[in-house]
Formats: C-alpha cells, sequence, structure tokens
C-alpha cells in the first residue's frame, strides 16, 4: 500500500501533514501500511493492512512474546498501535528479509533499538519525500 498526503506548499501544511502520517503510518523498509487514528484494531483490520490472513497474525502471536494484544471476554483480540509496529518488523524480517522465526526471534531479542531505528528512518524518508515535493512545486512557480 502506498501513503499519500495532501499537502499545501505551505510550511503549516507540511508541520500538519507530519504531523498526521506520524499517528496514522507506520513503515519498514518495503512495507507501509496505513491504519485509522485509532486505540486498537481488530484482527480483521491488521491481517488486511498486512495482506496476511489472521491466522498467521495468530501464529505470530504464539511465536513472538512482543505481541501482547489485548483480549475482551469473547477473547476478540485488538491490537495497539505498539502491537502493530511490533508486527511490521516481524513481517520485514520474516516475509522481507527471509529470517527464521527463530533467526527473527534472537534479532529482536539482541536488537532492542530496532523499532526506534526503523521510526527514525522512516520520519527522515518522509521529510525528504517532503521536501522533494517543495523543491518541484518551487521550481514549477518561479515568483
Amino acid at each position: 500500500m502506498i501513503y499519500t498526503t495532501k499537502t499545501n506548499i505551505s510550511c503549516y501544511g507540511f508541520v500538519t501533514s507530519f504531523k498526521k502520517y506520524l499517528s496514522l503510518s507506520f513503515r519498514i523498509c518495503k512495507m507501509k501500511i496505513n491504519l485509522s487514528d485509532k486505540l486498537y484494531y481488530s484482527i480483521g483490520e491488521v491481517a488486511k493492512a498486512f495482506d496476511v490472513n489472521t491466522s498467521l497474525i495468530r501464529y505470530w502471536e504464539q511465536e513472538f512474546p512482543i505481541i501482547k494484544p489485548k483480549k475482551n471476554k469473547k477473547g476478540n483480540r485488538y491490537f495497539t498501535p505498539e502491537d502493530i509496529k511490533n508486527l511490521q518488523i516481524i513481517y520485514h524480517l520474516v516475509k522481507e528479509k527471509g529470517y527464521t522465526l527463530d533467526g527473527a526471534r534472537i534479532a529482536l531479542t539482541t536488537n532492542s533499538k530496532i523499532s526506534e531505528t526503523v521510526t527514525i528512518i522512516d520520519r527522515l524518508e518522509f521529510v525528504k519525500a517532503e521536501l522533494l515535493k517543495l523543491k518541484e512545486s518551487l521550481a514549477d512557480n518561479p515568483e
């Protein structure tokens, strides 16, 4: 999925879209997902965002202790934005990098800063894209 923002070429528009981006979009490398600004997401929403089966999400929940969705009285799972970030890291390691589940588990435990690093890279890439749009806009409209 590709996330695009509608921005005005003003400083305010850039800041507004950047804040919106930070709250609504999670990204790691090639995989980009979009979820509405909510506190909890159902397993169906998460599976659809990752384009995987709900059974895979449940399996990863069993295999990776960092995924801890809340459950209601009926047993329905509700994932927090932190769970989504962790799922995205797992998705990247297993599906994109080709790690085994054991390898991904080891990578997650030995490199606790992977989430922070990915978040920083993601934010920098977003800023770069916005600056390139601004540069194009200025080149098209010389004043």
